[in-house]
């Protein structure tokens, strides 16, 4: 998935860190669009024809299509087209300064997506590309985390690159502790204690390519009503959810949205974040404090979404 991964396991068989890291490598096999083998490329390659797929991937295009519906369009898993007019074409330690964007027909169309549980199959509109990112690392680091449990992990936190999910016991304390990075300061933008939950940043900091124009460099974070890397004010959008994919999917949305619609996306699906905006500016949501307090809770679901500490690291 491009991106480094730490698993921390608290409890259970000594063979769980080996079983986390067999599973993010599976994930990366079956989701990776750079993968001409991987179950994504295959979608992308059969648009218009039924294609049978794994159920770690009907699930993650069943949640990027209600991920899509619940933002209102703002996070859509069908802007691959944009993302490689963009330039992003390539795995991204690839890209360079000088990279520029590359032709691609590719439209959108996440609201005619065709998910069949019965048959696992998936089909894809035809002419329409599908992009994992904005939700990919937050489901591994759903399924992961889920998997440990189901083995007797009594805690575990898996970051995917930033992107996180926390369960259970953590090695010490009663929480978990999760920094949010501020991109230009060298204090963090907030301290959240968890006691279950999720934390995912979109970010316009990282990802970057191609030649500075006034400034700016081109981005992933594609805005859908424009097609072209967002412009929204924002600098970075971290959210706080019950789920990795819930988490990571309305840090996109709100990424786009900008301030004041990001922050009224958060309050609508009852959910808490902190967003900078393009001065350095820190806006945090209503509902935040409850995660930053002495009251560390567990992380309730958003509305309308569906003993020694053992580490791993790596990159897939």
């Amino acid at each position: 998935m491009g991106s480094d991964v730490q698993v921390v396991v608290v409890g259970g068989p000594p063979s769980l860190p080996g079983v986390a890291w067999r599973l993010v490598e599976d994930l990366e096999a079956r989701w990776s669009r750079f993968r001409p083998d991987s179950e994504v490329s295959r979608l992308n390659d059969q648009a218009g024809r039924p294609v049978r797929v794994s159920g770690e991937t009907l699930r993650l295009l069943e949640l990027a299509v209600e991920g899509a519906r619940v933002t209102g369009g703002r996070y859509d898993p069908t802007v691959l087209g944009a993302v490689i007019r963009a330039g992003y074409d390539r795995s991204f330690e690839l890209l360079s300064e000088r990279t520029t964007g590359t032709d691609s027909d590719l439209g959108d169309g996440y609201d005619r997506i065709l998910v069949d549980p019965a048959t696992s199959t998936v089909t894809l509109p035809r002419g329409v590309g599908f992009d994992p990112g904005g939700i990919g690392k937050g489901l591994a680091a759903d399924l992961v985390c889920e998997e440990l449990g189901a083995l007797g992990a009594s805690g575990c936190c898996v970051n995917m690159g930033g992107d996180l999910r926390v369960e259970g016991l953590p090695p010490r304390g009663e929480s978990w502790t999760v920094d949010v990075e501020h991109p230009q300061r060298r204090q963090p933008a907030a301290v959240l204690g968890l006691r279950g939950g999720a934390v995912a940043t979109s970010t316009r900091a990282r990802r970057v390519w191609g030649p500075s124009a006034a400034g700016r460099r081109l981005h992933h974070l594609i805005d859908p009503s424009t097609g072209r890397p967002s412009e929204s004010g924002l600098l970075s959008a971290t959210v706080v959810a019950a789920r990795g994919w819930q988490a990571e999917v309305l840090a996109k949305g709100a990424f786009v949205a900008g301030l004041q619609e990001g922050l009224a996306l958060l309050r609508e699906t009852g959910t808490a974040g902190v967003l900078i905006d393009d001065g350095g500016a820190v806006h945090r949501s209503t509902g935040l404090h409850a995660f930053t307090g002495p009251l560390i809770i567990s992380v309730p679901e958003p509305l309308g979404v569906g003993g020694p500490a053992a580490v791993v690291r790596g990159r897939p």
